[in-house]
C-alpha cells in the first residue's frame, strides 16, 4: 500500500466474509485493498461474478477499516448506503479492491472502491457511505 502505517491483516475472516472469500491485503484509514478468487459459487448464470460479490466486498471492506479507526474514540462503523456501477465484467482469476476514502465526518464516512481483473481493467465502481454511531453499552 502506498499510505504509510498501512496493517497487513490475516486473509481468513469469519462468517459471510470467509464463505465468499475475501481476503483483506492491507489498510489505513484513508485506503484499503482487498481481493476475492473467483470461484463458480460467486457466478450468476450468465458466468460473471454476481453483482452481490462487488457489494459484500465494497461493505466489509470499508465498514471494516473504518471501526479500527472509531472503536478506540467509542464509535462503530455500519454500511448506510451503497450504489455500485458495472463497467466490465470478471469471469474468472481475481477480483481486487482498492477502497480510497473521500470524506471522515462525525457521524459519516464515504468511501469509493475500484475493482479490477488480473489485467488491472476497471470492472466496477462501488460509492460506499458508512454510518458511524456510538458503541452500544456493553
Amino acid at each position: 500500500m502506498s499510505t504509510p502505517g498501512a496493517q497487513p491483516t490475516s486473509p481468513e475472516l469469519p462468517g459471510f466474509d470467509g464463505l465468499y472469500g475475501l481476503e483483506l491485503l492491507g489498510y489505513s484509514d484513508t485506503e484499503a485493498r482487498a481481493q476475492v478468487r473467483v470461484r463458480e459459487e460467486l457466478k450468476q448464470p450468465a458466468g460473471l461474478v454476481h453483482g452481490g460479490v462487488y457489494a459484500s466486498i465494497a461493505e466489509s471492506l470499508t465498514s471494516l477499516v473504518t471501526a479500527v479507526a472509531v472503536i478506540p474514540e467509542g464509535s462503530t462503523a455500519m454500511g448506510l448506503a451503497n450504489s455500485t456501477s458495472f463497467l466490465r465484467p470478471i469471469t474468472a482469476g481475481t477480483v481486487h479492491a482498492r477502497a480510497t476514502r473521500l470524506h471522515r465526518g462525525r457521524t459519516t464516512w464515504v468511501w469509493d472502491v475500484h475493482f479490477s481483473d488480473d489485467e488491472g481493467r476497471l470492472c466496477a465502481v462501488t460509492r460506499m457511505t458508512i454510518a458511524v454511531r456510538p458503541l452500544p453499552p456493553a
